[in-house]
């Protein structure tokens, strides 16, 4: 990422001369590397000092409670929140001063609304830090500069993404506005705003100084641990504010006397080998790459066309999907949570954006996925966030049985003519990414749209796919309206509520849990008693100690015997199969081996997700189709609700499950990945009579909503408890049964929920999609988690927490009494509020009762 500096003097302040840096602490060590060539930088004069220090500052401690490796922003943030806890010893490492790497030569930018929840709270918190508590702690500016942002909307669907940010903030109290082309021009003069279709302006974002921040940070965290050190001051003058255009990719700040000009490009250059001694060093600016952005900063502020180049600043920026990535304006808020998570074990809030578990093994491994993740990362730093966006980059990583065999059978044109029809790609299935896994998110009309190779957008001399359907296809569901595929979406939804639909859910997580302790490790890990007959399925909830949910799946109690996998491990005793889903498999693998781990049970977990595909055939006629498949009685009687059977499909055994997650009578088969195919064959071909239709991810999104099923970190997190979310019944509360997380929840059953989620129909027939501010008699309670159209009930529907205002317990009286509104992008929509499912509250349907309809 490069920018340069331009100068204005005559419009803008002038900045008073750094003094020298601080450079040694009682608990922050560096060493001192070789410098590169002199450059005209923006903090030459403070961090190119001709007296530096050759070695360590202090001698190394013996031992240390915790150390912080790297001097930047996010380690320095660490430090601070660390002693802010209490920890006292603790020790920074960095090979060279603070700020080497990538913070130096940050544009220390801060904006505060952001399309996520989690952030626009970590961001909050990096603004109160650096603006007013590190400066009462410690009596040092930290070169905070409050000039406001500018977000710059040269379309309409630009507009739409920042009205639907200032709903956003107005749930935690950010004040910003949608601004005019003529309002714009008022606020910043220089600014061309012909081909504007307006602003959003947030009056209190700012600059950061990332070396007076950083040194302030070391500064306030040697004080909490008794410690003596200097620092700087900062003065800086400022009178207009930042600006972000993210349609022309580029940013604009003021720098002292200058203004900078910065922004991302499509073709950021791999840096392959990371030098010993580049800590302050810079790249020499490619201006064939930078023009674009210098084009666009033109554009917005023509002034610029008349104006000399001070100086440019062109170093590297820290881009990979498979480390924990904070950036300067998120690093107070990660560093507290980085903080809290090493003294306490997690975070407290949703951090698992920035969790390395969010990513399976086989991903961070894979040089391929790393690399072309990362690059389309960069590309689409400044796109806008649609809610039906999908990676190009490494796609096909992980395919389950349906998708490999069928399309490995298609290209080999050994499929008859008469299976063709049956292929899920064949049919026009939109997969979508989750996990590494192609799983099926729409089936279009129009016929085939695979997957293409990444083509990093034409960039490096790669060939740009042409003719890409699958790209044309999601480029028009990128929309804040109803997307295209709305009626698709319907047709799907409506044949699994009148007929019959089949549903690959074949990416989920199947694990095995089994040894002489895994009964105790169940009751331990798993909020509901799982320990009932064998043959019963579970679903239950697995929490931290705080609570919070950290999954939730379902737990089948198999009987011990020989094993024949991957439907049954070999067990002399208790054994447990978990299926859960699948794009958080990795995080639930990791929680289940630690518990194992902290806990000492004797247990094995194995995974057997690759081995196994699964279908799931709901609806009222799912029944009468698998009856005609199945080798078992599937009567009410002889197969109830939340059971499971090994049974025979087409001649092959498969573990059948009645369950639902869509609010449909229905069964789910798990099946060997080399039974798949015609498993799924005949269950279609048996199925024709009854309608039968393949659906995807996109209608068990709105059909989970409908019957009011959750879905992990969207309706539950880990900052969620199942009390919040209205899951009190998954715990074995009336039990004397001890479980991870139960203190937590008896302590706050016993207090009364200070938060609960709510569930929202609005009559007006208008999308919306989770970040929707929610108001209840006119004041700001909270925001949706997500949002849907249910198509049974005709409705938009959305779940989401709403807190009391005056800090008091959240009844279900406190939610009846109130009159509820959404707003979406600045308009709000009378709500109906509902303590239960408006869709089948009754659950008959998942009991097979349709007579009454």
């Amino acid at each position: 990422m490069a920018f340069v500096r331009t100068a204005l003097r005559t419009v803008m302040g002038c900045r008073r001369p750094l003094e020298p840096l601080w450079r040694a602490s009682a608990r922050c060590y560096s060493v001192q590397a070789e410098h590169t060539t002199e450059k005209s930088v923006p903090y030459a004069k403070t961090l190119k000092q001709e007296d530096a220090h050759k070695g360590p500052t202090k001698p190394l401690p013996r031992a240390a409670d915790a150390v912080v490796i790297g001097g930047g922003s996010l380690g320095c943030q660490t430090l601070y929140h660390l002693c802010k806890m209490g920890m006292t010893n603790v020790v920074l490492l960095e090979r060279d001063r603070l700020t080497a790497g990538t913070t130096w030569h940050t544009a220390g930018l801060l904006w505060q609304l952001r399309p996520s929840d989690t952030e626009v709270e970590l961001l909050a918190h990096t603004r109160r830090v650096v603006s007013s508590e590190l400066e009462a702690e410690t009596g040092l500016e930290t070169g905070w500069i409050q000039n406001g942002g500018l977000f710059i909307a040269s379309n309409k669907q630009r507009l739409d993404e920042y009205k639907r940010l200032m709903s956003l903030g107005k749930v935690y109290g950010i004040e910003s506005y949608v601004l005019s082309p003529a309002e714009t021009k008022d606020l910043y003069p220089l600014m061309n705003v012909k081909d504007l279709y307006g602003t959003l302006y947030v009056p209190k974002d700012g600059t950061m100084d990332p070396a007076g921040t950083c040194t302030t940070l070391s500064r306030a965290a040697t004080a909490l641990c008794v410690c003596v050190c200097v620092c700087l001051c900062v003065w800086l003058s400022v009178n207009m504010p930042n600006v972000r255009d993210h349609d022309a990719s580029v940013y604009l700040r003021l720098q002292g006397d200058a203004l900078s000009v910065g922004g991302y490009e499509q073709n950021p250059i791999f840096w392959e080998e990371v030098s010993d001694k580049f800590a302050f060093s810079l790249f020499d600016l490619d201006w064939d790459v930078f023009m674009q952005h210098i084009e666009g900063a033109i554009n917005r502020v023509p002034a610029l066309e008349q104006t000399g180049i001070k100086s440019t600043v062109c170093g590297p920026g820290k881009y990979t999907h498979t480390l924990f990535l904070s950036c300067m304006m998120l690093g107070g808020g990660c560093g507290k949570e980085l903080a809290h998570w090493i003294i306490h074990g997690r975070p407290e809030k949703d951090m698992y954006g920035y969790d390395i578990r969010r990513f399976h093994h086989s991903l961070s491994s894979n040089n391929r996925w790393i690399r072309e993740r990362s690059h389309e990362s960069y590309a689409k730093n400044y796109s806008v966030v649609f809610p039906f966006d999908e990676p190009l980059a490494a796609r096909n990583m992980r395919k389950d049985p349906f998708h490999q065999q069928c399309v490995r059978l298609v290209e080999e044109n050994m499929m008859p003519r008469c299976m063709r029809k049956t292929v899920l790609q064949d049919q026009g299935c939109l997969f979508q990414e989750r996990h590494g896994w192609e799983r099926p998110g729409s089936f279009n009309k129009d016929g085939p749209a695979p997957v293409l190779d990444y083509d990093y957008y034409g960039a490096y001399d790669v060939k740009k796919n042409s003719d890409y359907k699958y790209n044309e296809l999601l480029g028009k569901e990128y929309t804040f309206d109803f997307p295209p595929h709305h009626n698709t979406i319907r047709d799907e939804c409506m044949t699994c509520r009148n007929a019959v639909a089949v549903f690959n859910m074949s990416y989920f997580g199947k694990f095995y849990l089994s040894g002489p302790d895994a009964k105790k490790a169940a009751d331990w890990l798993f909020t509901a008693d799982v320990n009932k007959k064998t043959g019963s399925t579970v679903y239950t909830c697995m929490l931290n100690k705080k609570g919070g949910a950290e999954s939730d799946l379902t737990v089948s109690r198999l009987e011990p015997g020989p094993a024949h996998l991957p439907l049954t491990p070999e067990s002399n005793g208790d054994v447990y199969y978990l299926a859960i889903g699948g794009g958080v498999a990795q995080h639930n693998w990791s929680h289940i081996q630690t518990v194992l781990q902290d806990e000492c049970f004797n247990c094995t977990l194995t995974d057997q997700s690759e081995d196994m595909g699964m279908i799931s055939i709901q609806g009222p006629k799912s029944r009468d189709l698998l009856q005609e498949v199945l080798d078992a009685d599937l009567s009410n009687e002889a197969f109830p609700f939340s059971t499971h059977k090994i049974v025979t499909a087409a001649g092959h055994k498969v573990r059948a499950m009645r369950l639902s997650f869509v609010g449909e009578l229905g069964w789910e088969l798990h099946i060997p990945k080399d039974s798949c195919l015609p498993v799924y064959h005949a269950v279609m071909a048996a199925g024709a009579k009854y309608g039968v239709q393949n659906a995807g991810y996109r209608a068990i999104d709105s059909l989970s909503i409908e019957k009011g099923y959750r879905h992990w970190h969207a309706d539950l997190r880990p900052d969620d408890t199942p009390l919040e979310a209205g899951l009190a019944f998954t715990c074995k509360m009336k039990t004397s049964i001890p479980f991870l997380g139960r203190s937590a929840l008896e302590s706050q059953k016993a207090e009364g929920l200070r938060r609960r989620i709510v569930c929202f129909t609005i009559d007006e027939k208008v999308p919306m999609f989770g970040l929707e501010a929610i108001f209840r008699n006119g004041v700001p309670v909270g925001h949706l988690r997500r949002a849907e159209f249910g198509y049974a009930i005709n409705k938009t529907i959305g779940y989401g927490y709403i807190r009391n205002p005056e800090g008091e317990v959240v009844s279900p009286d406190f939610v009846r009494g109130g009159e509820f509104t959404l707003e979406r992008m600045g308009v709000q929509y009378k709500a109906k509020a509902h303590l239960k499912s408006p869709f089948d509250p009754e659950n008959r349907r998942v009991k097979g009762i349709y007579s009454s309809e």
